[in-house]
């Protein structure tokens, strides 16, 4: 007897695509394009506050002439419609992006019945600023590491470590930086800071602050309350914060740094990896010897140099630890959306 083995990828199936609202219509193609592509349908589910979007891309999917049922959108709360999506016998794989203590729900529910699980989840990213970096550009990139998008970004530089050599003129710079950034509407091209996503998000952001300084940390910029209209919160930045204060440990969600100093390598490498996260992070510096050292060291899905939040759609991107399971981007994201069959024929030998 002979045999002639192979293996073939097949779609997964009916895909869950939980996106949320700080970049709706980008994460919804992040996930819609690779399910398709696998050959998978797709039921999209839309943050709340966000699904004029999603519902705008299932229109224009039609109009192209996407088949019915393919892609598909279904809005509403998430503690109802997305638990009831997560839940329901028909769906085959959930890919969410959101917070880690939802993600920790959904992969719960997903065992259930061993639905294929996806989870793009939190991050309390590292920005690693060593004394040989281009100071300049460190201090820039710092800010923008935060500020981007008003810091409602998973990815945040909202940690900012730099060697006790260069600590007074980056932070100085990141407090200048924070106080010259306008605040204004979107519509607006000179706005640099935008609203927050909604008045609940902004009290929390707020709340932060708040326990910030309450717990002794120094508040070098923002912190003012906003007397216009709109949800604005100014961009903070504190100093001398407690390791275990919530400014620290906790995803904030919003435009709020916090900068230490370290003395050397292994002092940087054990403040960046002083975190349950591990999605994003960043070093600066000139030596190339050095950044080759840390990157192994650094317990994070992505490791920038020179650069923050910047992402190529060629390279997997997903994090470490509670930031998450599985990638999106590049052919790892297809791959997400198949399984593996192993076909063995066996035949009489001739």
């Amino acid at each position: 007897m002979k045999y002639h083995a192979y293996t073939r990828p097949e779609p997964v199936g009916v895909v869950a695509s939980i996106v949320p609202w700080n970049f709706p219509l980008l994460m919804a193609v992040w996930k819609i394009a690779p399910a398709l592509a696998a050959g998978c349908t797709v039921v999209l589910k839309p943050a709340e506050e966000t699904p004029l979007t999603a519902i705008r891309l299932a229109e224009l999917a039609l109009d192209v002439g996407f088949p019915p049922g393919v892609l598909n959108v279904i809005t509403g709360r998430g503690e109802v419609t997305g638990a009831a999506l997560v839940a329901h016998p028909g769906v085959d794989k959930i890919s969410f992006t959101g917070s880690t203590e939802v993600g920790k729900l959904i992969g719960h529910a997903a065992m259930d019945d061993m639905k294929r699980v996806s989870l793009e989840l939190g991050g309390k990213s590292p920005v690693v600023i060593m004394d040989d970096c281009d100071v300049d550009l460190a201090i820039q990139g710092a800010a923008g590491a935060i500020f981007f998008n008003q810091g409602q970004v998973c990815t945040a530089g909202s940690r900012v470590f730099i060697q006790a050599g260069i600590y007074d003129r980056v932070v100085e710079g990141l407090v200048a930086v924070a106080g010259s950034l306008k605040l204004g509407s979107g519509f607006d091209p000179d706005t640099q800071i935008g609203p927050m996503v909604s008045s609940r998000h902004r009290e929390r952001v707020d709340g932060y602050i708040d326990a910030g300084r309450a717990g002794g940390a120094r508040l070098l910029a923002g912190g003012q309350p906003w007397e216009g209209s709109g949800y604005f919160v100014r961009p903070a930045v504190f100093a001398d914060a407690m390791p275990d204060a919530s400014i620290v440990r906790e995803e904030i969600f919003g435009p709020v740094v916090v900068a230490a100093r370290f003395q050397d390598e292994d002092e940087a490498v054990a403040l960046a990896n002083d975190t349950r996260y591990g999605l994003g992070a960043s070093i600066w510096s000139n030596d190339l010897g050095r950044v080759q050292r840390l990157v192994p060291r650094i317990r994070a899905g992505t490791v920038w140099v020179n650069t923050h939040n910047m992402l190529d759609p060629h390279m997997p991107f997903g994090g470490f630890k509670q930031s998450g399971i599985g990638r999106e981007h590049g052919r790892a994201a297809v791959e997400a959306y198949l399984e593996s069959k192993s076909v063995c024929i066996a035949y009489a030998a001739s």
